[in-house]
C-alpha cells in the first residue's frame, strides 16, 4: 500500500495524555460481519466474557488512542494471513471465527501488503518464512527509509530498522513482519516526519519497551504521523517503534467486545499463556 507522507508542517501542539472516556472509535462489525452501530462499546455478556482487557483508551495532543500492551509473561505473540483454505482471512472477523476467543488477548493489522492481501516484505508465521527481507527503493510510506522489522521468538520480542536487522539477526525468529516507516528511531522521531503534517487518518503502530513488553497502540480518530510518533517516544518509551499502516488499521479486542471493520493482510496475534495472571 502506497501513500505519500504529508510534507507541510503545521504548529506543535503538545497535550498530557489522560485517559478517555469510552466511546466507539472506528466503524465496528460483529463476528459474523453484520454491522453494530455507533455508540459505546458493549461490555460482554458472561457468555462473551473473556477476562480482562489487554486494551485501554488514552487521549494524546486531543486525540483519542487505543493502548494495547502484550506482556512476555502473560502472552505470546504470532502471525496470521491465510486461513485453512491458503486465502488470506481479509478480516480481522474471518480471522475471529478460525480461533477460540478466549484464547487472544487481542489482533491488530500487522503491515503493510499488496493487492493479493499478502506482505510486500520480510513475513515469518510459525518459524517459517513466506517473503524476504524488503531493502528495495520506492515510493510509499514502506519505502521510507529506515523502515523496520516487528519480530521476536518465544518471550523476546523487538523492533529493529530493516538494515540493521539485515546485518545483526541470523537465527531465523518465530514471528516476524516488515513495514514502515520507522516512527521512532534511536529515541528520536523519523527525521522526514514532519510534526503535524496535514495527512490524518486512522493509523496503528507497534514499540517494545526496556522491559520487553510490546504496545501497540490504534488511532480511534485521524492522528498525523507526528502525533502517533509522538506519544511512541514521549508517553511509551520506546526506542524504536514501527508503523504499521493506515486508513486500513484494525483492532480486535474479544475483551471489550470490539470488532473492527477493515480490509487487512497479515495480522499479529497476542495471544493468552494459559494459566498466566494478569498484573
Amino acid at each position: 500500500m502506497k501513500r505519500a507522507l504529508a510534507a507541510l508542517a503545521l504548529p506543535l501542539m503538545l497535550a498530557a495524555c489522560t485517559e478517555a472516556p469510552a466511546g466507539e472509535p472506528v466503524t465496528r462489525v460483529s463476528l459474523d460481519g453484520t454491522a453494530i452501530a455507533d455508540g459505546p462499546s458493549p461490555s460482554p455478556t458472561p457468555s462473551q466474557a473473556v477476562g480482562p482487557s489487554a486494551c485501554k483508551r488514552v487521549t494524546f495532543e486531543d486525540v483519542p488512542l487505543t493502548h494495547c500492551i502484550a506482556d512476555p509473561a502473560q502472552h505470546r505473540i504470532a502471525m496470521a494471513n491465510l486461513g485453512a483454505d491458503r486465502q488470506p482471512f481479509a478480516s480481522l472477523s474471518a480471522f475471529a471465527a478460525s480461533v477460540d476467543p478466549a484464547t487472544i488477548a487481542f489482533a491488530m493489522n500487522g503491515g503493510m501488503f499488496g493487492d493479493d492481501l499478502m506482505a510486500i516484505g520480510y513475513y515469518v508465521e510459525n518459524g517459517e518464512r513466506l517473503a524476504e527481507l524488503n531493502r528495495a527503493d520506492g515510493d510509499g510510506n514502506f519505502y521510507m527509509k529506515p523502515n523496520g522489522v516487528f519480530f521476536g521468538s518465544g518471550a523476546k520480542w523487538q523492533v529493529l530498522g530493516s538494515n540493521t536487522f539485515f546485518k545483526t539477526v541470523g537465527d531465523r525468529p518465530r514471528f516476524g513482519t516488515q513495514s514502515g516507516p520507522l516512527l521512532v528511531v534511536d529515541g528520536k522521531l523519523h527525521p522526514d516526519i514532519q510534526d503535524n503534517g496535514p495527512s490524518r487518518a486512522v493509523r496503528n503502530g507497534v514499540g517494545v519497551d526496556a522491559s520487553g513488553k510490546a504496545h501497540f497502540v490504534i488511532s480511534d480518530a485521524p492522528v498525523s504521523f507526528g502525533q502517533i510518533a509522538r506519544y511512541f517516544r514521549d508517553e511509551v518509551k520506546v526506542s524504536n517503534a514501527l508503523y504499521l499502516d493506515g486508513q486500513v488499521s484494525s483492532l480486535w479486542d474479544p475483551a471489550a467486545g470490539r470488532m473492527d471493520k477493515g480490509r487487512v493482510g497479515p495480522i499479529i496475534v497476542v495471544t493468552k499463556i494459559e494459566g498466566a495472571k494478569p498484573e
